[in-house]
């Protein structure tokens, strides 16, 4: 809203100094400091409302330390994250822009169905919250429809260099490289020299007409994404602190992917993709890291409130979109490691005990429990501890993921 409005003040009045606007790097750093004033300042008056409504998290006896002195904490605290973002978002985006229109209808989508869950959890005395079934089919909704815009939007293209004659002088025939901007199921392959792969390619040995028939392939690849980062997210946040000081971190990095992606001096330096207008998510991602950092203030230990699955899914979503949406997924395990080895540790910890239990009448266990970090919780780690540990390590991998523009 605001930038529509400054850019009528700067190209119809000609006022000076609101051309600033037009700056994708004023507006992010306005985005920032805002959505950080929003969480810290609000989120206090958020919280004190949540309490009042008595919205409480009821804690299961896990047999952890300091886990009884969590119960009563007002949880549904990923609201604060979800306002804090949408505000800038709405007031410095370019409204019109598909990939911020993508990423706000993953934060209401996502949030919706996290508060649902977290609802039933609270007021309907169901620990349970929303069946498995219907999260499942809420995440692969989401996945039809970025899926779907991502293929088919007109808006959505990847910029290369074709080699086309052009005729100077009627006589002379000279080649030249031509930019051309055609819609695209190409991603990155990171650590790869030449390092990009064209989804529509697996389709090759079946179909001459693969070219068409490509989202075959490319929908159900980011349904699958999707629904396996936001449980990732999901399934992290467990102890106070980790998942939104973890998903801060990741999504940090991939703000530098789409800066990089959407200016085209320097994909062309880089020799990145160059993926017309979507450099205007770098501004989604200010306030989005503004937001994680402010409810940091009030989640870290001890915390004051819980995201919630209104938050934990709400933050996978949009960092599975924002991946997909610069076409860096393939780096998803990298750059959100933690995610992936939390959810592995419940695969692994879930299929083992009923392997064994199938076999030799007894259930038995990898871990001490899972996720990973209750299993540390259980080797006597304090919580605090655990979660700087897993900071550093995502602090290590997105700078590992960064690398790979230079490194392949």
């Amino acid at each position: 809203m605001l930038y529509y409005l400054f850019e009528y003040l700067d190209k119809t009045l000609d006022i000076p100094g609101t051309g600033v606007f037009q700056y994708i790097t004023f507006r992010s750093a306005l985005a920032l400091i805002l959505s950080l004033m929003i969480s810290t300042i609000y989120g206090k008056k958020i919280i004190t409302f949540l309490r009042n409504q008595q919205v409480g998290e009821t804690v299961r006896e896990l047999g952890l330390e300091g886990q009884t002195q969590k119960a009563g904490t007002p949880t549904m605290g990923g609201l604060i994250i979800i306002i804090a973002t949408l505000i800038p978002v709405v007031l410095l985006t370019k409204l019109n822009n598909i990939y911020i229109l993508l990423l706000i209808v993953t934060t209401l989508w996502m949030g919706t169905i996290g508060f649902i869950d977290d609802y039933i959890k609270i007021f309907k005395k169901d620990k349970q919250g929303l069946k498995g079934i219907f999260k499942v089919i809420g995440q692969v909704g989401l996945g039809l429809i970025v899926g779907s815009v991502l293929y088919f939007h007109p808006g959505v293209t990847v910029r290369e260099k074709s080699t086309k004659p052009v005729t100077f002088n009627q006589t002379e025939n000279v080649i030249s490289q031509i930019p051309v901007e055609h819609r695209s199921t190409t991603t990155t392959i990171p650590f790869t020299k030449n390092n990009e792969l064209d989804y529509a390619q697996i389709l090759k040995p079946f179909t001459d007409d693969y070219q068409n028939w490509a989202w075959l392939v490319f929908i159900p690849i980011v349904i699958f994404i999707i629904t396996a980062v936001s449980n990732g997210a999901n399934l992290t946040d467990g102890i106070d602190g980790l998942a939104a000081g973890t998903s801060a971190i990741s999504v940090l990095a991939l703000g530098i992917f789409t800066f990089i992606s959407g200016n085209i001096i320097l994909s062309s330096y880089l020799n990145v993709m160059y993926i017309p207008n979507s450099g205007e998510m770098t501004v989604f991602i200010a306030a989005f890291v503004g937001a994680l950092i402010g409810f940091l203030w009030y989640n870290s230990y001890p915390a004051s409130v819980f995201m919630g699955d209104t938050g934990s899914l709400t933050i996978g979503g949009i960092i599975a979109v924002l991946a997909i949406s610069v076409r860096k997924e393939m780096l998803l395990p990298v750059l959100c490691a933690i995610f992936f080895a939390e959810s592995a540790s419940v695969i692994i910890q879930v299929t083992y005990f009923k392997y064994t239990k199938k076999r030799f009448g007894e259930g038995r266990r990898v871990f001490l429990m899972s996720p990973l970090h209750h299993h540390y919780q259980k080797k006597g780690y304090h919580e605090s501890k655990i979660v700087t540990r897993f900071w550093i390590v995502t602090i290590l991998l997105a700078i590992v993921s960064i690398v790979t523009l230079k490194l392949r």
